[in-house]
């Protein structure tokens, strides 16, 4: 297994010349072209886990300088954990944290980018599951027993459910936790990305290379999770907006949609 240097997406060998997700329309191959790393050099470069309570039942973990650099979630559940948009890099000190926070139930991304070391987080877990939405599926560079495919809707726990939105990928998605209080958390990773503002999301094919989705398709991802309900959004570098964030997100949809049909245009 190697990891793609500017995804930290995994592989298996013999790698392909290009990673097709970096060379795809939505990411970038940086100008000193591609690169692969192992795990063993990662570690031997100095790559370690950082562990940050977020909320009393969610944590960020992050690999500062890994790939992408995004924030993995651990939701817990009064039933087990949910591990959401995996990092590139694992150690063993993570790995024994994690298992104390009690059983994995799944291990899920919200879309390729954040596919990760997935399967080698999994095998480090004891075989956790892991969720691959079917319509992003030819994206795995990796394959492993542990991989179930699933589509539309997909019931992790009691009050813990993936929901296929699309948009940035056809198979992105979100994961919603009921809450035992009501209040519910949306794990959104990019497939709708809360601003610095942390009052508004937006919505995007590509955010480095800021292609838009057309108004009809946030409309269409808006109407999808207008049944949740949360307070809570956390997209997947440490930005959340932590009250009445259902309300939020669909605020910035109904913005979103008139800046493309024009309704601004007055003020360009």
């Amino acid at each position: 297994m190697i990891t793609c240097r500017t995804c930290a997406v995994e592989y298996d060998e013999p790698v392909p010349d290009v990673c097709p997700i970096c060379a795809d329309e939505r990411q970038y191959v940086p100008e000193t072209g591609q690169a692969w790393a192992s795990l063993d050099d990662l570690r031997d470069e100095g790559a370690t886990i950082t562990v940050r309570q977020r909320t009393p039942i969610l944590w960020g973990l992050r690999a500062p300088g890994v790939g992408i650099g995004q924030q993995m979630l651990l939701l817990r559940t009064p039933q087990g954990n949910l591990l959401w948009d995996p990092v590139g890099y694992l150690d063993d000190e993570t790995v024994t944290w994690i298992r104390e926070q009690g059983p994995v139930l799944a291990i899920a991304a919200s879309h390729p980018h954040m596919f990760g070391v997935q399967v080698e987080w999994s095998r480090a877990l004891g075989g956790a599951p892991i969720l691959v939405n079917e319509a992003d599926a030819h994206w795995l560079g990796r394959r492993d027993g542990a991989i179930t495919l699933w589509s539309d809707q997909y019931d992790v726990t009691a009050g813990l459910t993936l929901h296929q939105v699309g948009g940035h990928f056809p198979g992105s998605a979100v994961a919603h936790w009921s809450g035992d209080d009501g209040g519910g958390v949306l794990l959104a990773g990019d497939t709708i990305m809360v601003n610095p503002d942390r009052v508004t999301t937006s919505f995007q094919r590509s955010y480095p290379n800021r292609l838009p989705l057309s108004g009809a398709v946030v409309a269409r991802i808006a109407e999808r999770i207008k049944p949740l309900r949360f307070e809570q959004i956390w997209s997947n570098f440490d930005n959340a907006i932590t009250a009445e964030a259902d309300l939020a997100v669909q605020r910035s949809a109904e913005r979103h949609v008139a800046w493309v049909r024009g309704d601004f245009d007055h003020l360009t």
